[in-house]
């Protein structure tokens, strides 16, 4: 694995003008999956697949559930580039390397940004399979990805993440929640560093700050994509009760069994989640709406 990744302005422009140099389309929207949604890369009208191994300076995934390639094509009338696996500060990236791929994908021009993560339930009322909309986050771990060199192409060194998951987006996800067989919440997700899953101790801490699900993922990606101004629509599918709240033990087979139950319900969500975008703004409406 690649740890020299730099995230820095020239390397994410080798990594971004490779890439375009293999694809025939300009993506409006950019799409990360975690856990539970691999079945929307099959609803994409595929253009052009990349291996991340194909991209230079571009990190690579070692989580085995995590394909490790990105898709271009065009999904509800949206150009969209794909991430078919993320990449986890556990794995052993630092915080400034996970800013790189949405630092990327903003270079190919895309306006939005599309996240998806598997999480464990604090909020009393969540049951595994449920949905939630990520509403804001908790983020306790002191780093920041934009943390350390300041690149002015990418956006101001101080900037404001009040309405970094995007309320007009959120709105739009709890239309098509009604319309959904999936119970969809609304709420505030908690990032860990793992791997290890979270003490009962600490998922008791989580709740008293008001996490309503926790996970190890999104946050670096989310406050990339509002330091570059893009908006940010993220989702957890909660696949397990958090630490001691159930007496089973915790474990990635849970969570891959809970996610695959309901990856074709999720995903068809997802679908007019991004349909329903499309309606209200148009592809050609993303620019401007972004500028609002």
């Amino acid at each position: 694995m690649g740890f020299d990744i730099q995230s820095d302005y020239s390397h994410c422009m080798m990594a971004a003008e490779y890439i375009k140099s293999r694809i025939g389309i300009k993506p409006d929207m950019g799409i990360i999956l975690g856990s539970g949604i691999g079945p929307l890369a099959d609803m994409i009208e595929v253009e052009s697949t990349i291996d991340y191994t194909d991209i230079p300076y571009f990190p690579q995934t070692t989580v085995s559930s995590h394909k490790g390639r990105l898709i271009l094509g065009t999904l509800e009338g949206v150009k969209v580039v794909c991430m078919q696996g993320r990449f986890h500060f556990y794995e052993g990236y630092s915080y400034e390397q996970l800013a790189m791929p949405v630092r990327v994908l903003s270079l190919l021009g895309v306006k939005v940004m599309f996240l998806t993560n598997a999480a464990g339930g604090v909020n009393l009322a969540y049951k595994p399979g449920d949905i939630m909309i990520i509403a804001d986050h908790l983020n306790l771990m002191g780093v920041n990805p934009v943390r350390g060199q300041y690149y002015s192409e990418f956006g101001e060194r101080f900037y404001d993440v009040q309405n970094l998951y995007n309320e007009s987006l959120r709105k739009i996800a709890r239309k098509c929640a009604k319309r959904s067989d999936l119970t969809v919440h609304e709420g505030t997700y908690m990032f860990f560093p793992g791997p290890n899953f979270e003490t009962p101790a600490e998922i008791r801490a989580a709740r008293m700050l008001g996490a309503d699900a926790v996970g190890m993922s999104t946050v670096p990606e989310a406050l990339t994509a509002g330091h570059i101004g893009l908006p940010v629509i993220a989702f957890s599918v909660i696949t397990n009760y958090a630490a001691g709240m159930s007496k089973e033990p915790l474990s990635d087979d849970e969570v891959r069994v809970i996610a695959d139950s309901i990856s074709h319900e999720f995903s068809a969500y997802v679908k007019d989640v991004i349909c329903t975008m499309n309606e209200v703004y148009g592809t050609e409406q993303y620019k401007k709406y972004r500028e609002q």
